[in-house]
């Protein structure tokens, strides 16, 4: 019998495992994979070590701060800054044909790019800023409503709006053509004003210390651990089934499966409503090149672009829509002082893909659609950064199917449920969400996620008043 059974062993239930564990629960997470981290994963092909996921840690803070959602994750996982490693972005950029807004960690450089190219927007940019400074995270009503429409009371020029959107959409939107304003004011905070941050080992180094720190604290880890229900009985979860028929008891159930897919696992629901299912899923082509990218001219952490007449942001009809896209190197952080250095550069570009259409083509067809999209995609990149495909010697694409093989989400989609479910409840009073769809998105969202619904279930055991629910350390 385990106090906590945590479903999937991605960043969200990992860190809940371990808030967990160092109140003396007795812990178990289950992953249906032989490797850890979900979403944010890692392989080895060919001799090379890629990232799953893993554009960029947003929410990056300098060592030492104190405030901020990185500096309360460390607090409450008792981790040091070190531990993670992270070395600075260089400076990213949104890029549309019209204009180009560079920005980098803090809201500072976006600031004089928004007062540089929309000189009659910057005081409506300011309101906007106060909008998202005032906003209330924990308001389940304010955090749905409409951003397209904040934003057209707020600003005038049309093409701000959109170059605003697009990285905030890419890099953590479930719904299509609009966004929460909630979602938008945490990504806004995550991404502009605090920014990217990246250790030179990659996703790695985070997986291997999180699971390290859980074993240390007598948390078990069962991979090939697929569940095949949870059951229900008198209103309350008492277990799981496993695939290979193991029944687990447990007296609180975490999951990091999905909203759609945990309601599907339990056996008291006949009929799993779809209605907030996500649809969104992407492409990601990588180039590994014989030099760094900045050699090539590259000198960007990440670029977002864009050139339709407006930010088209919904799942294509066609394999990918290669119309707008985020590219990203890893070598492009500033690792000074850790005395390592790229063998190789790499370069990954994502497109919006549609599960479907490539779910629907055979193993032959697959193939060649993989190399006739990754050259699609990578034509349509480089009309926005120095073309860099004569410098190519080794190329690896995962697609919404990859996506969905190692993550069990429908359709495989990455952010989850169009609706939110911030303090992450279900029908059943033990039941509980963590991660994408309760609005938690990126590594260290996904964390704080884990954390939130770890402390809702040790109010339980604590009193309302220890320090546990308020980040002490």
């Amino acid at each position: 019998m385990y106090d906590t059974v945590i479903i999937g062993a991605g960043m969200s239930g990992l860190a809940a495992g371990i808030r967990l564990a160092h109140y003396d629960q007795r812990v178990c997470i289950l992953e249906r994979h032989t490797t850890i981290g979900g979403l944010n994963s890692f392989y080895r092909l060919g001799g090379r070590d890629f990232d799953v996921g893993l554009h960029a840690v947003t929410n990056f803070t300098p060592k030492g701060a104190r405030k901020g959602p990185l500096a309360r994750l460390l607090r409450q996982l008792r981790f040091r800054w070190d531990d993670f490693a992270l070395a600075p972005q260089i400076g990213s950029e949104i890029a549309f044909p019209q204009e180009r807004l560079q920005f980098g960690n803090g809201i500072e450089l976006l600031e004089s790019e928004v007062a540089r190219a929309f000189p009659a927007e910057r005081d409506a940019f300011a309101n906007l800023m106060e909008k998202i400074v005032d906003y209330d995270d924990l308001n389940q009503e304010l955090f749905e409503i409409s951003t397209r429409e904040i934003l057209a009371e707020t600003i005038r020029d049309p093409l701000l709006i959109e170059m605003l959107l697009c990285p905030l959409m890419w890099y953590g939107n479930a719904r299509e053509g609009d966004m929460d304003f909630g979602q938008f004011c945490i990504m806004f905070r995550s991404i502009f004003c605090e920014g990217f941050g990246r250790p030179f080992a990659g996703v790695r180094l985070i997986l291997k210390n999180l699971i390290r720190k859980f074993r240390r604290l007598g948390g078990e880890l069962k991979t090939r651990a697929g569940v095949d229900h949870i059951h229900v009985e008198n209103g309350r979860a008492i277990g799981l089934v496993l695939e290979n028929g193991q029944e687990i008891e447990a007296a609180q159930i975490i999951s990091s499966a999905g909203l759609v897919e945990t309601m599907r696992l339990c056996d008291d629901v006949s009929q799993v409503d779809t209605t907030h299912a996500g649809r969104l899923s992407f492409m990601e082509a990588i180039s590994v090149i014989d030099v760094e990218p900045q050699d090539v001219g590259l000198e960007k952490t990440v670029v977002f672009f864009n050139d339709s007449e407006s930010f088209c942001w919904e799942r294509p009809d066609t394999l990918i829509d290669a119309r707008t896209g985020v590219i990203c190197s890893p070598n492009n952080y500033a690792y000074t002082g850790q005395g390592e250095t790229f063998p190789e550069g790499m370069i990954r570009i994502t497109a919006q893909a549609n599960f479907d259409r490539w779910h629907a083509l055979d193993e032959s067809s697959y193939q060649q659609e993989k190399t006739k999209s990754y050259n699609e995609l990578v034509a349509s990149a480089v009309r926005f950064i120095p073309d860099f495909r004569h410098r190519v010697i080794a190329t690896d694409i995962f697609t919404p199917t990859t996506i969905r093989r190692f993550t069990g989400h429908d359709q495989g989609t990455v952010y989850g449920a169009t609706h939110k479910i911030l303090d992450g409840h279900t029908h059943l009073p033990n039941l509980h969400l963590c991660g994408t769809d309760q609005g938690f998105i990126g590594i260290v969202g996904s964390m704080m996620g884990g954390i939130s619904i770890a402390n809702h279930c040790l109010s339980g055991v604590h009193s309302s008043d220890s320090p546990i629910l308020e980040g002490g350390s």
